[in-house]
């Protein structure tokens, strides 16, 4: 199994719904948006949404792909940019604290 990181970095889609992902994840607001998406409250752990995210992100690339009329581009961007939001939060726990106190 692929740790999260290497899963996201292995997402390939269309430049123009990478690009608007990108776009949006400066406004990502985890609170509104994932919880809009996920639709869960209290909101899970970053790890844990990111999993629930990159499923529902497979369910939206199948649809895509299938041409299904069910397919929503908004939708598919909108759990792209939370995809990249939660890496970005999980990232930044992850690392320590600068400062802390530890040698080098």
């Amino acid at each position: 199994m692929l740790d999260l990181h290497t899963r996201i970095a292995q997402l390939k889609r269309p430049n123009l719904l990478a690009r608007a992902a990108r776009f949006g994840v400066d406004d990502y607001r985890r609170t509104v948006h994932l919880r809009r998406l996920l639709g869960s409250d209290p909101l899970p752990r970053h790890g844990a949404a990111l999993m629930q995210l990159l499923d529902r992100e497979a369910e939206m690339n199948a649809l895509r792909l299938a041409r299904s009329g069910s397919y929503s581009p908004a939708i598919h961007v909108e759990i792209l940019i939370a995809i990249l939001g939660e890496a970005r939060l999980l990232r930044a726990t992850a690392m320590p604290a600068s400062g802390s106190g530890q040698p080098r």
